[in-house]
């Protein structure tokens, strides 16, 4: 794919951070693409090419399974920034050494600035930088000069001017990073002298075209729409490209939040005026899941009944030949090696992961390289309702993968309620302001309690209350104290079958936000 304006390559070494690099470019104002070494020359000559940024990566640069980076890279003419790992292999390219470190250097660290210049235009003095590395550079290559060192690093960030390639042994793409995003900007906009025009508008565009050319002028799809901001936007942006050729269908799969099926409705059959087909499948679903409880094959089961249910919809339409879903970046990310790099598999998604192979439907996927954050203000840009847009993330496989253990209509039932007391009781509280994601989740846990002078022996519950930005690392959030007295009090008096409500505190990573 040629990029539709000036941009950036991001070479992905295989670090788990790679996709935030790319969503802190684009914060920017700056396209970028992601592309595994084994293709990164190609996509560059592709590309209306401004810089390189060369990913970390866990690998040693000397070690036998380091990634194999082409050197042409670094002959193209434009500037590159190197982290980490991308730092050691550009400066042992080129001819320094690289060693390992007396001691792993992990977490934050105190760098001092040497010289304020390139990416490090306009930061003076000391700051905090997150450091994760075994190996550091020992000898710089000629032309290459130190800017920045910490007490055990002494080329925490090196550079040559007159090549403008540099070089960060940190990671700036991380929140922990204090002025890691100025580096970045300072790299875009001071070395490769970026406009910063890239916004929902271009993005917008480019999605609507895409999706009108690989459709056709004839060309029908069907989307499932789940009432969440990834699948109307993804919806919209359809339904811009081809009009009434799309179908959406609202799958009832057992598994929805309390009033969902109601909520989606009307906002989308009545609101936005989309052709919607509501089909109830609980019964289907839920016969599936009887007696299973590893997460993944709870997944692949209920992704392989969506398609299915798809297929017996998609029927209908003659020439409906294309599948729409709202994937984004994260899932692809969090599902598969992104683009073909060696990035770990965490989880399935339902959307991205154990698709049949004698799948009929071709898949559109508007938002496939996009994050949350792009996906909102895009909605916004083409018109969509905030209270849509601002809904909190609700997965594809619903409330499957918040029961922790076998799912059964009674528990579904259990969770419905208890979510619905936390989310109302939350949203009345106005307390829903900066969270990312706010539910309970059910644990295959019984535990003793006392309720009205009587023993009890029922399930307990876990609230998951988490702040992101794109939900790629999150933070636990605590509540008030009445707030989440009011919470676990109403849980335990009103639904009948739990007697104990759990917080859970754990940051992502290293848990995931849910639980399964």
């Amino acid at each position: 794919m040629t990029s539709p304006t000036r941009g950036i390559l991001i070479v992905d070494l295989g670090a788990q951070y790679t996709q935030l690099i790319a969503r802190r470019v684009r914060e920017a104002g700056t396209w970028s693409e992601i592309h595994p070494p084994g293709r990164a020359l190609e996509a560059a000559r592709q590309m209306d090419l401004s810089g390189i940024i060369l990913s970390g990566g866990p690998a040693s640069v000397y070690s036998e399974d380091a990634p194999e980076v082409p050197p042409q890279l670094l002959e193209l003419g434009v500037p590159v920034l190197g982290i980490c790992y991308g730092m050691q292999w550009m400066c042992r390219t080129l001819g320094g050494k690289v060693t390992p470190s007396a001691e792993r250097e992990y977490g934050k660290t105190e760098m001092t600035i040497l010289r304020p210049e390139g990416v490090l235009m306009g930061i003076t003095g000391e700051t905090t930088v997150w450091m994760s590395h075994g190996d550091q550079v020992e000898k710089l290559p000629d032309g290459f000069t130190t800017y920045a060192r910490s007490a055990t690093c002494p080329h925490a960030v090196v550079g040559d001017a007159a090549r403008r390639l540099f070089g960060v042994q940190f990671h700036p793409e991380v929140s922990h990073t204090e002025r890691g995003a100025e580096m970045l900007r300072a790299f875009l906009y001071t070395v490769c002298e970026l406009p910063g025009d890239w916004d929902a508008g271009n993005i917008a565009e480019r999605e609507i075209r895409a999706v009108a050319e690989q459709v056709g002028p004839e060309g029908e799809v069907v989307l499932g729409l789940s009432g969440g901001v990834d699948s109307a936007v993804a919806a919209v942006i359809v339904q811009r490209a081809i009009g009434d050729r799309l179908h959406c269908i609202f799958v009832d799969n057992g598994l929805l939040r309390k009033n969902e099926r109601e909520v989606v409705e009307e906002a989308f059959r009545e609101h936005l005026g989309m052709d919607l087909t509501t089909v109830d499948a609980a019964d289907r679903f839920l016969g599936r899941l009887a007696g299973v409880t590893d997460p993944e094959e709870k997944r692949k089961r209920i992704g392989h009944t969506f398609i299915d249910v798809f297929r017996d919809e998609a029927s209908r339409f003659e020439r409906a030949r294309f599948l729409g879903q709202g994937t984004l970046y994260p899932d692809v990310i969090e599902s598969v090696a992104a683009h073909g790099g060696s990035t770990a598999v965490i989880k399935s998604h339902h959307n991205v992961g154990g698709l049949p192979d004698d799948l009929e439907m071709e898949l559109v996927e508007p938002l496939r390289e996009l994050f949350k954050d792009e996906v909102r203000r895009v909605g916004r840009h083409l018109g969509l309702d905030e209270r849509v847009l601002m809904r909190q993330p609700f997965p594809g496989p619903g409330l499957a993968v918040r029961i922790v253990g076998e799912v059964t209509p009674r528990r579904c039932e259990l969770l419905r309620e208890a979510d619905h007391i936390v989310t109302s009781e939350i949203q009345a509280a106005g307390a829903h302001e900066g969270l990312w994601q706010y539910f309970a989740v059910l644990l295959p846990v019984k535990s003793v309690g006392v309720m009205g002078d009587a023993r009890s022996y029922e399930d307990a519950c876990a609230l998951r209350i988490v702040e992101s930005d794109d939900g790629m690392t999150a933070d636990w959030s605590y509540l008030d104290r009445d707030l989440l007295q009011r919470i676990s009090g109403r849980i335990v008096g009103e639904v009948r079958g739990i007697n104990r409500v759990v917080l859970d505190i754990t940051s992502k990573p290293p848990g995931t936000i849910e639980w399964e």
